[in-house]
């Protein structure tokens, strides 16, 4: 039903930022947990960081604690990923995904992903 779609994405230099989108269909939306996904080429799928709906409390991968943040448009349904200090690990695709309730078991909608590139 919910449909996810980012964007954002580009080539951007080290030590720069960049802001991801997560545009989600629907009248409202709110879910139990919005996350952020990446994928490097030749590399699984790793997670990248969260956000709990209710309460708006956020989590992150280690690698890029201090360096992105998760925030909301409640009125534009969208959620974005603030990037800053960009590294050349950083590149990957980026996926938003909706965890729709508390007990669905994983993530039920994805986006299409959008290409991060960060170059040195």
């Amino acid at each position: 039903q919910v449909q996810l779609v980012e964007s954002g994405g580009g080539l951007v230099q080290a030590g720069g930022s960049l802001r991801l989108s997560c545009a989600a269909s629907g009248r409202t939306f709110s879910p139990y947990r919005l996350g952020w996904f990446r994928q490097a080429p030749g590399k699984e799928r790793e997670f990248v960081g969260a956000m709990f709906w209710s309460g708006g409390s956020t989590d992150y991968a280690d690698s890029v604690k201090g360096r992105f943040t998760i925030s909301r448009d409640n009125a534009k349904n969208t959620v974005y990923l603030q990037m800053n200090n960009l590294k050349p690990e950083d590149t990957a695709v980026y996926y938003c995904a909706a965890k729709s309730r508390y007990f669905v078991p994983r993530y039920d909608y994805w986006g299409q992903g959008t290409q991060v590139t960060v170059s040195s």
